[in-house]
């Protein structure tokens, strides 16, 4: 089977974490945000992995040639000189999504989830449709374009409805799909819209169904979703692969629910860490601090009595001593933030020192 994976562009909503770092590279849940969903289509089975792209490719390929080789898979680089949406990429990758008559599964960077590609790849050929949408569950479908069913045939979608004013449904697209190789014949290499353009021609045809997902779901493209969407997988985590988290019996720091702290890292006695936390490689804590809802990446240093909260610290970073950082702060590749300073929901960009509080949302340049 084969898989293309929608990259896309400069991740500017999470910037100013990829300024420095391509997207698919930055760590969620201390991995590159890409090798979950690598491992995830190789263990159902998929062969051949296309990442769609027009940035910055030659950054990755180092890194995807490990992965490659871990996981006995073909990754190659589709990339687009100029956008082409979310189905032009798909025309783009023509020669390798129909090299064979087996169907290709295609998924938003993005995403995270628990990917049930295996499941859905079952149902897919059960019901001899073209095309297969992951639908999740929401408790506010009015935000969004909301799948409406067959009424005779199940799972078969008749229709979307976008940001209903009335109740018709509360399932959305999830962003994965699995799709014969046909369905490339709908789309002209051009920038186009596979969930405006593609998919209402397979409706009409009653050749589109959908899928329902189990677990979390998030779009972890924007720092505040990133946070929430950490939160979430650490719960999974909890639940399928507690082994993995830390447990309070076996530090001498505190922690509080679920944290999942890298083994090179070091944490001082008398730290407090949790809930939702997560520490990269090489992190040092210091006597005192207290983290909590945040995601710390590898070689940053917290120091004594600081207070990271709702924060993104990034590689290389300094917190300084009783120093605290709040509302959503995303701190890029090697900032220092001062002791004793306060940043509340502060953008600041790579290299800078930050020596006076910042009180309101603003980005530091």
């Amino acid at each position: 089977m084969k898989g293309l994976i929608l990259v896309g562009g400069y991740g500017t909503r999470l910037r100013p974490l990829t300024l420095t770092t391509p997207k698919p590279l930055v760590e969620f849940g201390n991995r590159p945000m890409i090798l979950h969903q690598i491992e995830a289509l190789a263990n159902a089975g998929v062969t051949d992995i296309v990442l769609a792209v027009n940035y910055r490719p030659e950054v990755m390929v180092e890194t995807l040639k490990k992965y490659e080789q871990e996981y006995g898979v073909s990754i190659t680089f589709s990339v687009e000189t100029e956008p082409l949406g979310t189905a032009g990429p798909l025309k783009l990758a023509e020669e390798v999504l129909k090299k064979d008559a087996s169907p290709f599964f295609v998924l938003n960077s993005d995403v995270i989830c628990d990917y049930p590609f295996k499941e859905l790849a079952d149902f897919h050929k059960a019901h001899g449709g073209k095309g297969t949408i992951v639908a999740t569950k929401v408790d506010e479908p009015s935000k969004y374009g909301v799948i409406v069913h067959d009424l005779t045939t199940e799972n078969l979608i008749d229709r979307f409805v976008e940001k209903p004013v009335e109740f018709v449904g509360n399932r959305i697209n999830a962003g994965l799909y699995i799709l014969n190789p046909e369905v490339i014949d709908l789309i002209e290499l051009k920038p186009t819209s596979i969930e405006k353009e593609t998919f209402p021609i397979l409706v009409e045809n009653k050749q589109l169904y959908s899928f329902d997902l189990e677990g979390y779901w998030m779009d972890v493209g924007q720092p505040k979703d990133f946070l929430a969407g950490s939160s979430l997988y650490l719960n999974s985590l909890s639940k399928k692969s507690p082994q993995k988290l830390v447990k309070d019996s076996e530090v001498d720091y505190e922690v509080v629910g679920n944290v999942l702290v890298d083994a090179s890292a070091k944490i001082n006695k008398g730290a407090k860490i949790g809930p939702d936390v997560v520490i990269g490689p090489n992190v040092v804590v210091g006597e005192g601090a207290r983290i909590t809802k945040s995601v710390v990446l590898k070689n940053s240093h917290i120091k004594e009595h600081a207070l990271v909260k709702s924060t993104i610290v990034g590689w290389n970073c300094t917190v300084g001593k009783w120093a605290r950082t709040d509302g959503v702060t995303v701190m890029g590749d090697d900032v220092a933030i001062k002791d004793e300073v306060y940043v509340n929901g502060g953008k600041v960009l790579p290299h800078k020192t930050i020596g006076a509080n910042v009180e309101t949302e603003s980005i530091i340049m």
